[in-house]
């Protein structure tokens, strides 16, 4: 009977353990339908999802992204950062709200995809100049550190950390201080790792974005030809507790702040946000096709050629 209560005193100390380091209670772990994440801010209880406005998506996720805690954004290769970042930055808007957003990145990271570029992601994602901080360290220990310290300020609203492979600094230990400061301040860290390749950590979803080619931008008398309409994105859902691994298609609409799935009509119809139709120009132009010369028919008016005595304006006699 000895061997039976340190065995089960044995069970309940591990299940603490991983209770504590997940941020859940311990009474949760029996039921994987309850996400009962203990963040807390300003003494006020956190919302444990943050919904993204596309009800597959946020139903597949069990409700939405979750508000506090480590989650992480792969890209398959280096040149998918754009959609990597774009998604991240859409995310950190609704978990951000009117608060600033701090984007840590390597210098290398940095050199390879280009500097955030200010104006591109305001008019986009409403994040203005004086709400994003952007910090860079040439060591990938040095950037993990600023990722600790800015997850620790009460006011900051969201935090995207951007790393590139696979470094050996970013191992499971390292993913769980991460994930437990984020849990502790009641915010969320966005994990964003270009070229890595899958691994253990402590983040409890991992999202796998490449870019998806944007519809034609909506106007008031329909979609508007050859134009490029708001981005979009494949999101692969690789690591969920809550559901199996499956895949969307969402594009962001900059003007209602939300996600909507590529291909499905959106709920509602911002016509503040449409382009206007121009009532000062004729209607667009049929779409060209091939152009054939044909000989001139009889009873055709002949063409007006040039006297002798006339000259092109820019020319002199």
């Amino acid at each position: 009977m000895a061997g039976v209560a340190a065995a089960r005193e044995a069970v309940c100390a591990l299940r603490q353990e991983i209770a504590r380091i997940e941020g859940r209670l311990a009474e949760t772990l029996d039921r994987p339908g309850i996400d009962a994440v203990l963040a807390r801010r300003r003494g006020v209880a956190v919302m444990p999802h943050l919904t993204t406005g596309a009800a597959r998506f946020d139903a597949a996720l069990g409700g939405g992204i979750p508000a506090a805690g480590l989650s992480e954004i792969h890209g398959r290769l280096t040149r998918d950062a754009g959609a990597v970042s774009g998604l991240a930055l859409a995310l950190a808007v609704l978990a951000a709200g009117n608060g600033p957003v701090v984007w840590i990145a390597t210098s290398e990271m940095l050199r390879e995809a280009g500097d955030p570029y200010l104006p591109g992601i305001a008019a986009l994602y409403g994040i203005r100049p004086g709400r994003l901080l952007v910090a860079q360290a040439a060591r990938i220990a040095d950037v993990l550190w600023i990722a600790e310290e800015a997850a620790s300020l009460e006011a900051v609203g969201a935090i995207l950390l951007e790393l590139r492979g696979n470094p050996h600094v970013l191992d499971l230990t390292a993913t769980r201080r991460l994930h437990r400061r984020a849990l502790a301040s009641g915010r969320p860290l966005f994990l964003l790792r270009h070229g890595a390749e899958a691994e253990a950590t402590a983040a409890p979803l991992r999202l796998v974005v490449s870019p998806e080619p944007a519809a034609e931008r909506s106007t008031l008398a329909g979609p508007l030809r050859g134009s490029i309409g708001p981005p979009a994105f494949h999101v692969l859902i690789d690591k969920n507790r809550l559901s199996p691994q499956a895949a969307f298609l969402l594009q962001w609409n900059a003007g209602r702040r939300i996600f909507e799935e590529k291909g499905h009509e959106p709920a509602a119809t911002d016509t503040r946000h449409l382009a206007a139709v121009p009532v000062d120009r004729p209607d667009l132009p049929a779409e060209a096709g091939e152009v054939m010369a044909f000989r001139r028919r009889p009873g055709d008016p002949a063409p007006r050629q040039r006297t002798s005595g006339q000259r092109p304006a820019h020319r002199r006699a």
